[in-house]
């Protein structure tokens, strides 16, 4: 049985946890920050947000060796 390969834009995106969760950066927190209200900058603050368990399964299908 060949290797499989990694999705290289789900694996720059995406990670797991040790209890194989997986885990996502919120979006909206690159740039122009200055624009957005207060609020929106707090809430966006938090970098590690887990991924919606509707999506997990293809995630892991895109990731076959927990990148």
């Amino acid at each position: 049985m060949p290797k499989l390969k990694t999705n290289k834009a789900a694996s720059k995106r995406y990670s797991f946890t040790a209890k194989n969760k997986v885990k996502r950066t919120k979006a909206n927190r690159r740039h122009r920050l200055a624009t957005k209200t207060a609020r929106q900058r707090k809430t966006g603050k938090i970098q590690d947000a887990y991924a919606d368990k509707t999506v997990v399964a293809g995630i892991k299908k895109l990731l076959p060796y927990g990148n």
